[in-house]
Formats: C-alpha cells, sequence, structure tokens
C-alpha cells in the first residue's frame, strides 16, 4: 500500500485549521472533497484518522500522516531552495512550540535572525515547557522548547541550559506585606502571583521554604509579560527569571526576596530529520539558548 501525500496533505490541513471547512478553504477545494478525502484515507488505513471534535483532533495514525505531509514540505522547501527557485515557490510553514517564558525573553531573535536570510514563517504554538514534547509527538510541530530530557521518538535532542527563575516582588508590596523580610509569617499571608493552575514554581519555593503552599492567597495571570507586570504593579509577589527581571532589579522597582533560586532546564528537540533549514533553525536556537541561558 501506498500512501497519497495529497490525502496527507489534507489531513495536516484539517487539523491545522481545526475544520474541514476551513480546511477546505485552504485547499480550494469544496468542504465535501475534503470529507471524502478523509473517507478515503481512513479506508485505505482501515483507521480513523481524526476526531470529530471542535476542533478537530489527530489520532496516532492522523498524526503519522501529519508528519508525512511536514516532512514533505521541508524537504521540497530544501530541494527548491537548492535550486534557486523563485522564493515565494519555496517559502515553507515551520511549526513550532516553546514555553511562555522563553517566548517572552530570548526565543524570537533567532527566529528573526531566520527569517532574515531564508524564505520561512513560523507558527509558533505556546504552551508549559513540561508539556510542549507532546505537541512533537502528536505532529503538531517540527521543533520544541522542553523541559524533556530523553528524546520523543524520532526526535533528536540538544540542552540549551537553564531558565533560572528568582523571588522578587516590588519594593511597595514588600513595605507593606514584608516590612520585616520575607519571614515564614508573612509569606504565609501575602498574595502569590502564579501563571496557571499547572504553575507549580511559586509552590516548590515556598515548600523549600518550609511554608504550607497551600495557605497564600493566588492571582492568576496566564501570559509572561502580563504576569511580569502584576508582580512589578504590586499584584503580589513570584518567581521572575533573571531576564525579565534584571531591569526592574537595577532600578529597584522590584526586589529578591531570597530563598534558593529554581533552575528549569530546557532542551532543543526536533524531529530526527536530515533538513538543511531544520538545522539552520536548530543551529540558531540552540546557539542563542546558550548564550542567554545558565550554564547548569
Amino acid at each position: 500500500m501506498r500512501i497519497s501525500l495529497e490525502l496527507a496533505q489534507t489531513i495536516a490541513a484539517v487539523i491545522d485549521e481545526g475544520t474541514m471547512d476551513a480546511a477546505a478553504r485552504r485547499l480550494h477545494i469544496t468542504p465535501s472533497a475534503v470529507s471524502q478525502r478523509v473517507k478515503t484515507v481512513e479506508e485505505q488505513l482501515g483507521q480513523v484518522v481524526i476526531v470529530r471534535s471542535k476542533p478537530v483532533r489527530a489520532t496516532s495514525a492522523g498524526a503519522a500522516l501529519v508528519r508525512l505531509a511536514r516532512q514533505f514540505a521541508l524537504l521540497e522547501h530544501d530541494t527548491l531552495v537548492e535550486l534557486r527557485a523563485d522564493a515565494d515557490d519555496a517559502r515553507v510553514t515551520v511549526p513550532l512550540a516553546v514555553n511562555a517564558d522563553s517566548l517572552a525573553t530570548w526565543f524570537l531573535a533567532p527566529l528573526a535572525r531566520l527569517a532574515q536570510d531564508r524564505p520561512v514563517v513560523f507558527e509558533l504554538h505556546r504552551d508549559d515547557q513540561d508539556f510542549t514534547a507532546g505537541l512533537l509527538e502528536s505532529g503538531t510541530v517540527m521543533g520544541a522548547v522542553t523541559s524533556r530530557e530523553s528524546p520523543v521518538a524520532g526526535c533528536r535532542v540538544s540542552a540549551l541550559g537553564a531558565m533560572r527563575y528568582e523571588a522578587v516582588a516590588s519594593a511597595e508590596y514588600v513595605a507593606r506585606w514584608m516590612p520585616e523580610g520575607p519571614i515564614a509569617s508573612a509569606v504565609t499571608v501575602a498574595p502569590i502571583v502564579d501563571f496557571d493552575r499547572r504553575d507549580d514554581l511559586q509552590t516548590r519555593w515556598l515548600s523549600a521554604e518550609g511554608v504550607d503552599p497551600a495557605g497564600p492567597p493566588r492571582h492568576f495571570v496566564p501570559a509572561s509579560n502580563e504576569f511580569a507586570t502584576a508582580v512589578r504593579l504590586g499584584l503580589g509577589w513570584a518567581l521572575l527569571p533573571r531576564l525579565q527581571s534584571q531591569d526592574a532589579l537595577d532600578s529597584g522597582a522590584l526586589v529578591l526576596l531570597g530563598g534558593r533560586p529554581i533552575d528549569v532546564p530546557l532542551y532543543w528537540q526536533q524531529w530526527n530529520l536530515r533538513s538543511a533549514l531544520l538545522d539552520a533553525i536548530a543551529d540558531e536556537i540552540v546557539g542563542e539558548g546558550r548564550r542567554v541561558l545558565s550554564r547548569r
């Protein structure tokens, strides 16, 4: 049995766009034609390839087809570049996954350099570093910044360094809530800023300091820059990477609360596919990460 590339590209379009109607508009065909292609590939494989939810999701079989379509797009791009084709003909979309704090601090600079030199556009997926590897496994992205050291199946991994987080608060906040310093009695009642309910950095810091993390009230601010702004405005204390807090610490707008910093090791994982473009992306991202992140 041979897998039709057209069918694989159709499945990828459906997953990317979230609905068959949107995929039809992207592919310039009718929704019924998209539905027929999906039905055809499922009959050929004897497996369901998409879950008809809103948005649709790929099954494990569908994820394999999405990877095939994306890998072909990469190889086609490399070939067109080698043949010196027109830049618009060679342009390819590369989906990547990254955690919010990396996206807000160091990750965009290498992508900007790549976009200046190569016919490529990036589609970024933001998620916690503990979960970005799942986007690689599903075929949603070609590369990811992740906390996972062991390689995802079919991927290769490079160490980037560690994102170092330190407990900080605004000077006004400290004067109000911790006038004698961040002693246990103060941090027990002082409000905290968490990114979301999966963010455990502040909980880990409190536990390390011998404080029950269930005590303090918590605000949730699920965007990296706004999270840092909330801390600077005195909404609560939190752990920030020095890449985000340095200027405010230098000016005195933020102060360190002490305690041990928390290092979150980061890795770059990408498909183990020989592609000049993918190799260039890895070189830029890994180089930048190792330049700006803490060494473990």
